[in-house]
């Protein structure tokens, strides 16, 4: 009877050290952070995870440091909560910050159980969610504080590519707490924080949603297929206003999102920063269940030109894609770069390579489809056949040249043009110059002949040919050369 006493005992003593751990940083502490309309670490987990699924470790750890009094401040967790749990049945890793416990600093102890965290994750091959709440490094702890940063980034740099990485951000990013999410691959945040993201949210709730939808897209890791969808749209569905949806006038914009919704499974999708460079959309979607990467010019916003940060967003979309073995869709309905001092000075030539460079480098399956305009270099960067695009279609409307009409006028016949003395003649000249370019230029036919362009398809018919070409291209087998690792231009 004395043994099992004592066992009674240690067991309560345990359950006490759980329920005094599950508190953080007291219930003083967890009041005044629902008085602001936040959740505790272990709510936010909750929130996210699949019900009674969440499993915690290193809930006893503790920091080791005495200066400045700070070892009086010692709290079971040490303001981190990490451990593991699914996501519609996935596995999926995690750590929450513990605002309560000592404003949320990073200590190294606190550092190496995110680091545990990440490594199992790397050798599991499942994803990590980093719920970021801070207010940086633990001063006390000086140097020991940024190694424990450094060794999160240094896990950081390590997983990405491997295994998806994805940061919510829900308080001001302070110090070190800057730099691991923006190592990671998507960052979320809640609109009064600001700053950099990929997607941006109204409270804490659809933050933490937003993640359980993002990962219906994406695998588990590198060697993994992103999961396939239910699907009950057909794939031969028609849709006829597509016929009709570029406007007669060649400069006169339209909604590239309509289009979009028309070809994908359901007219759902998910779009990346759609508030950053909003000339090119970004998004998410499944076809016939299967998930891809869209990538489109978007004409109603600076007419679906190029620019610094169109480039970069999509670039970097595009290397996320190819990393994790998701095909990409692009839609092309692009002018050119954006031309001015400003692009020139910021480097356009560069970021623009980027973009070139992503599709260039990518093996997965890619689809490619010119809507309208595509125009001089724009077009090759685009996913072009010479890009190694694997299926080019294009509408009937699609025009790839060099330049538009006008323009190309100015430089074929300015000689011609700068003799007219009767501007009547002129205008005359440059009406039949431009039908005679539009006539050879402006329409897909050309470069149809030469096999760049692998068939001139009818818009409403895009959803079942866009199908058709990833289910041609599903055993697909790219390798590029042996390297190290390439230099693309930063």
């Amino acid at each position: 009877m004395h043994i099992m006493s004592s066992q009674l005992n240690k067991v309560k003593e345990l359950i006490a050290f759980r329920e005094r751990a599950r508190l953080g940083g007291g219930i003083t502490k967890i009041n005044s952070l629902h008085e602001k309309g936040k959740y505790t670490a272990r709510e936010r987990i909750s929130l996210l995870l699949d019900e009674g699924s969440f499993e915690e470790f290193d809930m006893f750890v503790k920091h080791r440091c005495t200066n400045f009094g700070i070892d009086k401040k010692q709290i079971p967790g040490d303001g981190v909560v990490t451990g593991y749990g699914t996501i519609d049945g996935r596995l999926v890793f995690i750590y929450a910050q513990d605002f309560t416990v000592i404003g949320g600093t990073l200590s190294e102890t606190g550092a190496m159980k995110i680091c545990k965290i990440m490594d199992m994750a790397m050798k599991m091959g499942a994803p990590v969610v980093g719920i970021n709440d801070s207010a940086g490094a633990r001063i006390q702890e000086g140097v020991n504080a940024m190694a424990g940063y450094a060794e999160i980034f240094q896990r950081n740099v390590m997983a990405s590519g491997v295994i998806p990485q994805i940061s919510v951000i829900f308080s001001p990013s302070v110090g070190g707490t800057e730099f691991s999410p923006a190592l990671t691959d998507f960052i979320i945040m809640c609109q009064e924080v600001g700053g950099v993201s990929h997607f941006v949210v109204d409270n804490e709730e659809e933050g933490l949603l937003q993640i359980r939808e993002l990962l219906k897209y994406i695998p588990q890791n590198n060697l993994e297929e992103a999961p396939l969808a239910l699907c009950d749209d057909a794939i031969d569905r028609l849709e006829y206003f597509l016929n009709e949806i570029i406007p007669d006038e060649p400069n006169k914009p339209y909604d590239v999102l309509d289009i979009i919704r028309a070809i994908v499974d359901d007219g759902r999708f998910l779009e990346s920063q759609k508030f950053y460079a909003p000339n090119i959309i970004t998004c998410f979607a499944h076809f016939n269940g299967q998930s891809v990467g869209i990538i489109a010019n978007q004409p109603k916003i600076l007419a679906g030109v190029l620019d610094i940060n169109a480039s970069c967003k999509a670039a970097r979309f595009i290397r996320f894609c190819d990393a994790f073995n998701i095909p990409i869709v692009t839609l092309v309905d692009v002018p050119g770069f954006l031309p001015g001092t400003s692009q020139e000075y910021g480097g356009i030539i560069t970021h623009g390579a980027k973009l070139l460079f992503a599709y260039g480098e990518a093996t997965v399956p890619k689809v490619t489809v010119v809507l309208r305009k595509a125009y001089g270099g724009a077009y090759c960067v685009m996913s072009s056949k010479h890009l190694r695009g694997d299926i080019n279609y294009s509408w009937p409307t699609g025009e790839i040249a060099v330049m538009g009409p006008s323009g190309a006028i100015e430089i074929l016949y300015a000689k011609e043009l700068n003799g007219f003395e009767n501007q009547q003649e002129k205008t005359q000249f440059i009406a039949e110059k431009e039908t005679e370019y539009k006539d050879k230029f402006a329409n897909p036919y050309d470069a149809a002949k030469y096999g760049y362009i692998d068939d001139v398809i009818e818009p409403r018919n895009t959803r079942f040919r866009v199908i058709r070409a990833l289910q041609l291209l599903a055993t697909k087998k790219v390798i590029n050369p042996a390297k190290k690792h390439n230099n693309i231009p930063l």
